[in-house]
Protein backbone atom coordinates (compact mmCIF):
# COMPACT_ATOMS: atom_id res chain seq x y z
CA UNK A 1 0.00 0.00 0.00
CA UNK A 2 1.26 3.49 -1.13
CA UNK A 3 -0.39 6.74 0.58
CA UNK A 4 1.05 10.11 -0.61
CA UNK A 5 -0.15 13.12 1.59
CA UNK A 6 -0.43 16.68 0.03
CA UNK A 7 -1.36 20.15 0.15
CA UNK A 8 -0.31 23.49 0.37
CA UNK A 9 2.10 25.01 3.45
CA UNK A 10 0.72 24.65 6.92
CA UNK A 11 -2.47 22.22 6.37
CA UNK A 12 -1.43 19.81 8.48
CA UNK A 13 0.16 17.28 6.63
CA UNK A 14 2.99 16.00 9.59
CA UNK A 15 0.37 15.79 12.04
CA UNK A 16 -1.42 13.28 9.65
CA UNK A 17 1.16 11.42 8.69
CA UNK A 18 2.02 10.57 12.06
CA UNK A 19 -1.59 9.43 12.88
CA UNK A 20 -2.01 7.47 10.11
CA UNK A 21 1.65 5.91 10.94
CA UNK A 22 0.16 4.22 14.42
CA UNK A 23 -3.53 3.55 12.65
CA UNK A 24 -1.29 0.94 10.76
CA UNK A 25 0.99 0.02 13.50
CA UNK A 26 -1.81 -0.82 15.42
CA UNK A 27 -3.31 -3.39 12.65
CA UNK A 28 0.38 -4.96 12.93
CA UNK A 29 1.86 -3.38 9.65
CA UNK A 30 5.03 -2.99 8.92
CA UNK A 31 5.45 0.81 7.82
CA UNK A 32 8.23 3.42 6.08
CA UNK A 33 7.96 7.28 6.55
CA UNK A 34 9.47 9.38 4.27
CA UNK A 35 9.12 12.43 2.23
CA UNK A 36 9.51 14.71 -0.90
CA UNK A 37 11.93 16.04 -1.98
CA UNK A 38 13.86 14.16 0.45
CA UNK A 39 13.76 10.20 1.54
CA UNK A 40 17.46 9.07 1.04
CA UNK A 41 21.06 10.43 2.12
CA UNK A 42 21.77 11.35 -1.41
CA UNK A 43 18.01 13.13 -2.03
CA UNK A 44 18.01 14.94 1.05
CA UNK A 45 20.73 17.24 0.09
CA UNK A 46 18.88 17.99 -3.58
CA UNK A 47 16.21 18.47 -0.45
CA UNK A 48 18.25 21.44 1.12
CA UNK A 49 19.42 22.59 -2.12
CA UNK A 50 16.09 23.36 -3.18
CA UNK A 51 14.42 24.54 -0.17
CA UNK A 52 17.67 27.15 1.02
CA UNK A 53 17.45 30.87 0.45
CA UNK A 54 20.00 31.98 -1.97
CA UNK A 55 19.73 35.45 -2.78
CA UNK A 56 22.77 35.48 -5.13
CA UNK A 57 20.96 33.07 -7.96
CA UNK A 58 17.59 32.48 -9.02
CA UNK A 59 16.73 29.10 -9.16
CA UNK A 60 14.86 28.27 -12.45
CA UNK A 61 11.87 26.26 -12.22
CA UNK A 62 13.33 23.70 -15.00
CA UNK A 63 16.10 23.65 -12.47
CA UNK A 64 13.70 22.92 -9.94
CA UNK A 65 11.46 20.60 -11.69
CA UNK A 66 14.77 18.42 -12.58
CA UNK A 67 16.19 18.17 -9.19
CA UNK A 68 12.86 17.39 -8.16
CA UNK A 69 12.87 14.43 -10.49
CA UNK A 70 16.33 13.39 -9.14
CA UNK A 71 15.68 12.83 -6.19
CA UNK A 72 12.45 11.15 -6.83
CA UNK A 73 13.98 8.57 -8.92
CA UNK A 74 16.66 7.97 -6.31
CA UNK A 75 13.50 7.59 -3.29
CA UNK A 76 11.90 5.50 -5.74
CA UNK A 77 14.64 3.13 -6.70
CA UNK A 78 16.18 2.94 -2.73
CA UNK A 79 12.74 3.43 -0.74
CA UNK A 80 9.40 3.19 -2.01
CA UNK A 81 9.88 0.48 -4.38
CA UNK A 82 11.91 -2.05 -2.42
CA UNK A 83 9.13 -1.42 0.90
CA UNK A 84 6.36 -2.04 -1.76
CA UNK A 85 8.22 -5.06 -3.01
CA UNK A 86 8.70 -6.22 0.99
CA UNK A 87 4.51 -5.57 1.65
CA UNK A 88 5.41 -2.64 3.71
CA UNK A 89 3.41 0.40 3.71
CA UNK A 90 4.41 3.33 2.34
CA UNK A 91 3.44 7.12 3.87
CA UNK A 92 4.90 9.71 1.95
CA UNK A 93 5.04 13.14 2.76
CA UNK A 94 4.42 14.28 -0.64
CA UNK A 95 4.76 12.65 -4.43
CA UNK A 96 4.43 13.43 -8.36
CA UNK A 97 0.84 15.44 -7.28
CA UNK A 98 3.38 18.24 -5.88
CA UNK A 99 4.78 18.87 -9.26
CA UNK A 100 2.05 18.95 -11.39
CA UNK A 101 1.09 21.71 -8.32
CA UNK A 102 3.88 23.54 -7.42
CA UNK A 103 5.75 23.18 -10.96
CA UNK A 104 3.15 23.00 -13.37
CA UNK A 105 0.34 24.74 -12.04
CA UNK A 106 2.45 27.08 -9.94
CA UNK A 107 5.46 28.29 -11.73
CA UNK A 108 3.81 27.52 -15.15
CA UNK A 109 5.85 24.97 -16.70
CA UNK A 110 4.44 23.09 -19.43
CA UNK A 111 2.27 19.84 -18.54
CA UNK A 112 4.32 18.04 -20.94
CA UNK A 113 7.51 18.06 -19.42
CA UNK A 114 6.31 16.63 -16.37
CA UNK A 115 4.37 14.16 -17.74
CA UNK A 116 7.60 12.83 -20.02
CA UNK A 117 9.84 12.91 -16.37
CA UNK A 118 6.72 10.63 -15.21
CA UNK A 119 5.99 8.24 -18.08
CA UNK A 120 10.03 8.03 -18.03
CA UNK A 121 11.24 7.52 -14.21
CA UNK A 122 7.95 6.97 -12.40
CA UNK A 123 7.07 3.39 -11.93
CA UNK A 124 4.80 2.99 -9.71
CA UNK A 125 2.19 5.84 -8.35
CA UNK A 126 -0.05 5.87 -4.99
CA UNK A 127 -2.90 3.95 -4.20
CA UNK A 128 -4.66 6.30 -2.29
CA UNK A 129 -3.67 10.32 -2.32
CA UNK A 130 -4.66 12.32 0.52
CA UNK A 131 -4.83 16.19 -0.49
CA UNK A 132 -5.76 17.86 2.70
CA UNK A 133 -7.02 21.36 1.58
CA UNK A 134 -7.38 24.88 3.71
CA UNK A 135 -7.51 28.12 2.50
CA UNK A 136 -3.99 29.90 1.72
CA UNK A 137 -4.23 32.13 4.42
CA UNK A 138 -4.91 29.88 7.02
CA UNK A 139 -2.07 27.40 6.07
CA UNK A 140 0.58 30.45 5.84
CA UNK A 141 -0.25 31.39 9.30
CA UNK A 142 0.63 28.14 10.65
CA UNK A 143 4.04 28.08 8.44
CA UNK A 144 4.76 31.35 9.64
CA UNK A 145 4.09 30.54 13.28
CA UNK A 146 6.60 27.73 13.17
CA UNK A 147 9.41 29.80 12.22
CA UNK A 148 12.25 31.22 9.75
CA UNK A 149 10.67 30.24 6.24
CA UNK A 150 12.29 27.80 3.52
CA UNK A 151 12.01 29.18 -0.42
CA UNK A 152 9.08 28.01 -1.18
CA UNK A 153 6.92 29.19 1.73
CA UNK A 154 8.09 32.38 1.09
CA UNK A 155 6.19 32.71 -2.35
CA UNK A 156 3.55 34.85 -2.80
CA UNK A 157 -0.12 34.22 -1.54
CA UNK A 158 -0.60 34.34 -5.79
CA UNK A 159 1.49 31.11 -6.25
CA UNK A 160 -0.37 29.12 -3.49
CA UNK A 161 -3.33 29.56 -4.66
CA UNK A 162 -2.44 28.35 -8.16
CA UNK A 163 -1.18 25.70 -6.13
CA UNK A 164 -4.19 24.93 -4.46
CA UNK A 165 -6.15 25.15 -8.00
CA UNK A 166 -3.48 22.61 -9.13
CA UNK A 167 -4.55 20.29 -6.41
CA UNK A 168 -8.31 20.78 -6.72
CA UNK A 169 -7.92 19.81 -10.62
CA UNK A 170 -5.59 16.40 -10.52
CA UNK A 171 -8.83 16.07 -7.36
CA UNK A 172 -11.19 16.39 -10.33
CA UNK A 173 -9.31 14.56 -12.96
CA UNK A 174 -8.96 11.71 -10.27
CA UNK A 175 -11.39 11.24 -7.59
CA UNK A 176 -11.09 7.53 -7.33
CA UNK A 177 -7.47 7.77 -6.34
CA UNK A 178 -7.42 11.69 -4.60
CA UNK A 179 -9.33 12.21 -2.10
CA UNK A 180 -9.92 15.44 -0.63
CA UNK A 181 -10.14 16.50 3.48
CA UNK A 182 -11.22 19.08 4.69
CA UNK A 183 -8.05 20.39 6.85
CA UNK A 184 -9.95 23.62 8.79
CA UNK A 185 -11.46 20.69 10.60
CA UNK A 186 -9.86 19.65 14.19
CA UNK A 187 -6.95 16.93 13.83
CA UNK A 188 -9.23 14.52 15.21
CA UNK A 189 -11.79 15.69 13.12
CA UNK A 190 -9.33 15.58 10.02
CA UNK A 191 -8.33 11.98 11.34
CA UNK A 192 -11.87 10.37 11.17
CA UNK A 193 -12.23 11.96 7.37
CA UNK A 194 -9.26 10.01 6.37
CA UNK A 195 -10.47 6.78 8.68
CA UNK A 196 -13.78 6.96 6.41
CA UNK A 197 -11.33 6.75 3.00
CA UNK A 198 -9.71 4.06 4.19
CA UNK A 199 -13.13 2.24 4.80
CA UNK A 200 -14.21 2.82 1.58
CA UNK A 201 -11.26 2.19 0.03
CA UNK A 202 -9.77 -0.97 1.82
Amino acid sequence: MFISFEGTEGVGKSTLIKRVHEYFLEKNKEVILTREPGGTALAEKVRNLLLQVDDTEVMCPDTELLLIYAARSQHLSKVILPALRDGKVVLSDRFTDASFAYQVKGRGLSKSKLEILNQTFVERMPDITLWLDAPIEVGMSRARARGQLDRFEKEKLSFFSKVREGYAELHRQQPQRIYKVDATRSEQEVFKQVLEIFESKL
